[in-house]
């Protein structure tokens, strides 16, 4: 496996047959994801698919509630 610059990895995957694909160990280390985990999986046909853990919607969907309630004072 060839090394990358810290904080960077790139592999290929493959889809099972059940439409699953396998996050690599060291991905999944370097995140701190576990089993059991919840994902965002945001997709667009001319951007591609992309993965985020969910804490970091719950985050942005906070920042964005905290905003509209201030506005709405």
């Amino acid at each position: 496996m060839a090394k990358f610059p810290e904080g960077k990895y790139l592999a290929t995957v493959k889809i099972g047959p059940k439409g699953q694909v396998v996050i690599p160990k060291d991905v999944r280390d370097m995140f701190g994801l576990n089993s059991g985990d919840s994902l965002l999986l945001m997709a667009d046909k001319g951007q591609g698919i992309a993965l985020q853990p969910y804490s970091y919607a719950e985050a942005f969907w906070s920042a964005v509630k905290e905003v509209k309630d201030s506005d709405d004072k």
